[in-house]
């Protein structure tokens, strides 16, 4: 799958500074989507915890700040054999955008 020219590469910040993964999308909300799939899934969305998650749009010193929070589902009656029947669904909420002094 080639890759588009406005995709663009968001690091997941931990609190000590440390960016373990990197994730891509066109907006920081796409991304920011992927990186909350990756959270441990409540029963439900009312049950799913928020969590505090921190991307930094690569090249440049924004941080965008997201709570995410993910929660498992039954897959659609139209999904196709390779789907498991649980799936993990997630949403986010922005907070804002902070600048970094250095990287």
């Amino acid at each position: 799958m080639a890759r588009d020219d406005d995709t663009r590469n968001f690091a997941l910040r931990e609190n000590s500074g440390d960016e373990s993964s990197v994730f891509s999308g066109r907006t920081p909300r796409q991304a920011a989507l992927k990186a909350a799939r990756r959270l441990d899934p409540a029963a439900s969305e009312a049950d799913a915890e928020t969590t505090e998650l921190r991307l930094r749009e690569k090249g440049t010193k924004k941080v965008h700040i997201y709570e995410g929070w993910a929660w498992e589902e039954t897959a659609p009656d139209d999904s196709p054999d390779w789907m498991p029947e649980e799936i993990t669904e997630a949403n986010v909420s922005k907070q804002g955008i902070e600048h970094l002094e250095e990287l």
